[in-house]
């Protein structure tokens, strides 16, 4: 039986702003963030969801809270192995701008990219067969998203913005995947 799953990326942070890798780094929401959350919850709709859970990481699990506030659901789980990817070398630094090389080298200082798209399918996979038949909304970070989707549908997903809703059915035993509505940033 298949769970339903809205992946939702926590909103702005200060870093994300300043184009800053924030990785595994603990950063919080800002202002602008907070209404992306707000935003997100309005377009999931109250009532439609039975399961809220988010990253441990306060930008997912202050998102996961103010989405929650207008779906109806407290956040259930906080779960480690929603966590972004940490960058290694690359956290805290300005990327925007610089030569793809040089991204590559940072990026080639943190957790690898497998690695993380491991975390994100276990998670949700865990998920789907814990839950069977339930509709879960999932806050997390942009790439441990993107990497998850890549990893289960195959090509390349692209970069996922802060507020973004990317809902679809999640069959963990057959891995029956499929988009229901890949949503706007709002």
């Amino acid at each position: 039986m298949q769970a339903r799953i809205a992946f939702v990326r926590h909103g702005e942070t200060d870093w994300n702003a300043q184009g800053r890798l924030q990785g595994s780094r603990d950063i919080p929401l800002n202002d602008a963030g907070r209404g992306q959350a707000r935003e997100a919850g309005l377009a999931l709709g109250r009532g439609r969801w039975d399961l809220l859970v988010s990253s441990t990481l306060h930008r997912a699990a202050e998102s996961a809270d103010i989405i929650g506030a207008l779906i109806g659901l407290q956040p259930s789980l906080r779960l480690p192995d929603l966590v972004e990817r940490n960058y290694g070398a690359g956290e805290g630094r300005i990327v925007q701008g610089l030569p793809r090389p040089q991204i590559d080298a940072l990026l080639a200082t943190g957790e690898p990219e497998a690695s993380v798209a491991a975390r994100g399918v276990g998670a949700i996979d865990r998920l789907a067969a814990e839950y069977p038949g339930r509709r879960i909304v999932v806050v997390a970070h942009g790439t441990i998203i993107r990497l998850t989707l890549n990893a289960v549908l195959g090509g390349s997903h692209p970069h996922v913005e802060n507020g973004q809703v990317l809902e679809l059915d999640w069959d963990a035993r057959g891995r029956d995947v499929r988009p229901r509505a890949l949503m706007p940033r709002q």
